[in-house]
C-alpha cells in the first residue's frame, strides 16, 4: 500500500503565506491609488475623479485606466486620456454639466455643485502632465471636442 505524504503544518503555513504575498502583489500592481497627499487642496477632486470618472477616463495620478489603449479597440464609453490631454477649469466644468462635448456618451451632471468644481479644479491642475510640449501661437479659451 502506498501512503500519500502529508504536508507538515510549517509547509502549509509557508504555502499560505506565499499565496497571500502573491495575491497582495498582484492587487497592488492593478491599482495604483491616488498619488496625492491627503492634505492636498486637490485631494477631494482626485477622490471624486477616481470614483466617478475612472471607468471611462485615464489618469495615472489616481490609478484610473478607463480610456481606450488603441483606436481599433475604442468604444463609445472610452473617454479622453487625461495623462496626455490638458483641459482648463471652464471646459471640464462644461463637460461635466453638459455630458461631454459634441454628443459624447458622458452622463450629464455625473457630479454637481462643489463635487463638480472640485473635479474641474483637479483636472485643470493635473490633466496633460505627460503631453508633449507643442508650441502654439496665442491662447484659446475654447473647449476641445
Amino acid at each position: 500500500m502506498i501512503c500519500a505524504r502529508m504536508a507538515s503544518p510549517a509547509q502549509i503555513a509557508r504555502t499560505v503565506a506565499v499565496g497571500a504575498a502573491v495575491a497582495l502583489a498582484i492587487s497592488a500592481c492593478s491599482s495604483q491609488g491616488i498619488q496625492l497627499s491627503k492634505s492636498s487642496a486637490y485631494r477631494t477632486g482626485a477622490e471624486l475623479f477616481a470614483t466617478h470618472c475612472s471607468g471611462c477616463h485615464t489618469l495615472s495620478l489616481v490609478g484610473a485606466e478607463g480610456s481606450a489603449t488603441s483606436v481599433q479597440g475604442r468604444v463609445r464609453t472610452n473617454g479622453p486620456n487625461f495623462n496626455f490631454r490638458k483641459e482648463g477649469y471652464a471646459c471640464v466644468l462644461y463637460a461635466i454639466q453638459n455630458g461631454g462635448f459634441s454628443g459624447q456618451i458622458m452622463p450629464q451632471n455625473i457630479v454637481v455643485g462643489s463635487d463638480a468644481t472640485a473635479i474641474a479644479h483637479f483636472l485643470a491642475k493635473y490633466a496633460g502632465l505627460q503631453a508633449p510640449h507643442t508650441p502654439t501661437i496665442g491662447s484659446s479659451n475654447s473647449c476641445s471636442g
